[in-house]
């Protein structure tokens, strides 16, 4: 098939090129000169493992390219994807849809014969009626139908969850959708991902509510954390015991910092905002943003009390500044909230992230970095781990405490073991869990 990708970001890429890996041909467009250019030079503007050699093996093959006339593609193509991005909107939160209206209204004076136009940007309930309309009132001689296709990307395994989904949403109004869909992802019969088809704001409405849901388990573990704390209980037997129960799940139960990145945190406020348009509150969804906001400023707090109630003039190594490891997306990230109150209460903080240093520049100020985590431990009085990459895994923490100031440890996302660090002579705090080796721990560490 001949697909057309408009918006050369995380999700177009992604969807771009397993498209093109499957056999199809696929054209990637932005108006961004400079990304277009950057693609063809074989070099990827974001950080997503085993990107990089996929989009070169397929443009060597020539079923991928790029380009920035959406005019000279689009009449080509049998299906065009919508990939464009989706914020918060300044001032009232909800989902700026500006720029997926303006692709609509420039692909309805490009499309020639039948053509499916697939939503996969992020949009509310009601956006595909409205880009419908926007097409048939731009070009009435349009013969187009508007689909919704969500995506389900995690970022650092983007490309095995498009290439091994849980399943495949389409919400169609036009039964001539469904053929054309149904090609586009007929490769994926081989791995039997479900194919599932709705309607076309049902289709809206699964993205929020699914990731609304995972946002709410996130913090339900996090504020069990809290009390697992002040009772002597630990969240990660606490959070075993709940996951076992199939109805529940393992996954979305590690206690943290709190959730960032570049889907929760919209996406939430968004859904919030559908509530409240159409009369029906989401009253768990505005509870866990206020709760998840709350909870990022609240870790800076745990830090300064694992050093004594105060900061001033100390410095503070922190390892990892990325919303999650195997990405270098900063947006919404813990850590920026994290290390903006320690800084706030006097302390100078030194970090280091394999991928994250180069946007940290531009989204937080007075901050220094090192090029690796023992470089940051020099003369530090204390370490806080926020994003578990898997090189602070297995630091050798005889080395770290040779170069610190003082051995203080404060792992925000339970890397460690109390006995372990402690061992090595380490001060340790950590999330939800007893400190000092409680009863809790010790069965945990003989397991």
């Amino acid at each position: 098939m001949k697909i057309a990708i408009v918006g050369a970001g995380y999700v177009g890429l992604v969807t771009g090129v397993c498209l093109a890996d499957f056999g199809h041909d696929v054209v990637c467009i932005d108006k961004d000169q400079r990304k277009i250019d950057a693609l063809e030079r074989g070099e990827i503007p974001i950080y997503e493992p085993g990107l990089t050699e996929l989009v070169k093996s397929n443009v060597a093959s020539g079923r991928l390219s790029f380009s920035t006339e959406l005019k000279s593609v689009v009449p080509d193509a049998e299906a065009v994807f919508i990939a464009v991005g989706t914020p918060s909107r300044r001032g009232d939160g909800h989902a700026d849809l500006s720029y997926v209206y303006a692709v609509a209204r420039e692909v309805a004076t490009s499309v020639k014969g039948f053509t499916v136009v697939i939503t996969k940007s992020t949009v509310p309930v009601g956006t595909g009626d409205e880009v419908a309309h926007i097409i048939a009132t731009t070009n009435p001689n349009a013969d187009v139908a508007v689909v919704s296709n969500p995506e389900f990307l995690r970022e650092g395994a983007a490309i095995d969850d498009f290439k091994r989904p849980d399943r495949i949403v389409v919400g169609i109004e036009d039964e001539r959708a469904r053929p054309v869909m149904t090609e586009v992802y007929r490769p994926l019969y081989l791995n039997q991902a479900p194919l599932m088809f709705t309607g076309r704001r049902t289709a809206e409405l699964i993205k929020y509510a699914a990731n609304a849901f995972l946002a709410m388990k996130i913090t339900f573990i996090n504020e069990i954390a809290d009390l697992c704390e002040a009772t002597g209980a630990d969240v990660q037997q606490v959070a075993r015991g709940m996951g076992l129960d199939n109805r529940i799940g393992t996954k979305f139960l590690n206690a943290g910092p709190g959730y960032g990145g570049s889907c929760f945190p919209k996406d939430t406020l968004a859904m919030v905002k559908i509530g409240q348009d159409f009369e029906s509150p989401m009253r768990l969804v505005e509870t866990t943003v206020a709760i998840n906001d709350q909870r990022k400023r609240a870790m800076s707090r745990k830090v300064i009390a694992a050093c004594g109630g105060d900061v001033r003039g100390k410095t503070i190594g922190v390892l990892g500044l990325t919303f999650k490891p195997n990405t270098d997306d900063m947006r919404e990230a813990p850590s920026i909230d994290i290390i903006q109150g320690l800084i706030d209460r006097g302390a100078r903080v030194v970090a280091y992230d394999p991928q994250g240093m180069g946007a940290a520049r531009e989204l937080i100020g007075n901050i220094e970095f090192g090029t690796n985590a023992y470089d940051v431990a020099v003369g530090a009085d204390a370490l806080v781990l926020i994003t578990e990459w898997n090189e602070f895994r297995s630091l050798d923490l005889d080395r770290l405490k040779g170069v610190m100031k003082s051995a203080v440890l404060v792992d925000l996302r339970n890397v460690y073991r109390h006995d372990e660090v402690a061992k090595h002579g380490f001060e340790y705090s950590s999330i939800g869990r007893p400190a000092g080796g409680a009863p809790d721990s010790a069965a945990e560490a003989a397991e």
